[in-house]
């Protein structure tokens, strides 16, 4: 997690393109799902791991949170963030998520979106978090899917024509580093099998209360005609649980 591309600025520029990036939460093809998934947030406390524009800590705000700290590795990221994201309430860190550190039962709610596959040991967040939540708090996080991190190159088989025809995967029960490219860009990311994801919940006490492979919403697969590959094979997950 520690490697930060997102301040190099090619790498930034190219991120600032996409579509999550430009309009928000309704820009991420995952978020009509996740949306619904998080509970109430009238008066609660919350942590947004890895918050790149402060899109769901804005969400947060509005939605009645007393208070929201978003941490994120990249200046560049927070810089935006508090320029097009900065409300009353929320205050934003740079801090890697592996140097995170607080009291225990300090928030009611943990968010993280997209961002767990970076860090290497999914165990010491998941213990980190349970510890900070209060009782009852909940967690709730997007990850990309096993079986789209397993092979690594993260891209399709094509045919001599170029069309697309599978989604490989492979290695998928040998855990760990994955060099792929994002963006143009070497990237580190780390692959763990949907087992792990869940026993290490399980482990530290979570219980779980909703598992989603999300599809892309009706809308994106009428505006967006290639939306349509995003239906060959998960590309997200995304985990609720329960402390």
């Amino acid at each position: 997690m520690k490697e930060n591309k997102y301040d190099n600025p090619s790498f930034f520029d190219q991120y600032e393109k996409m579509l999550r990036s430009q309009l928000g939460l309704e820009g991420a093809g995952e978020w009509h799902a996740l949306k619904h998934m998080l509970p109430d947030f009238t008066g609660k406390k919350i942590l947004d791991l890895g918050c790149g524009f402060g899109w769901h800590c804005r969400y947060a705000m509005e939605n009645g949170a007393k208070s929201v700290i978003g941490i994120d590795l990249s200046e560049k990221m927070l810089t935006k963030a508090r320029e097009i994201n900065s409300l009353e309430g929320i205050q934003y860190e740079r801090k890697a998520l592996e140097d995170v550190s607080y009291p225990t039962e300090q928030f009611d709610l943990v968010l993280s979106s997209l961002t767990l596959h970076y860090v290497e040991s999914f165990d010491t967040i998941a213990q980190n978090i349970y510890q900070w939540l209060t009782s009852g708090g909940h967690f709730v996080f997007s990850v990309e899917h096993p079986v789209f991190t397993a092979e690594g190159s993260q891209d399709w088989v094509y045919d001599k024509n170029g069309d697309k025809t599978c989604w490989p995967v492979d290695r998928y029960f040998i855990e760990g580093k994955r060099n792929t490219t994002f963006l143009g860009e070497n990237v580190i990311k780390y692959h763990r099998t949907l087992t792990s994801y869940l026993n290490t919940l399980l482990k530290h006490g979570f219980k779980i209360l909703e598992i989603i492979e999300p599809e892309p919403s009706q809308e994106m697969l009428k505006e967006i005609p290639e939306m349509k590959d995003e239906l060959r094979r998960p590309m997200m997950l995304l985990i609720s649980v329960e402390k």
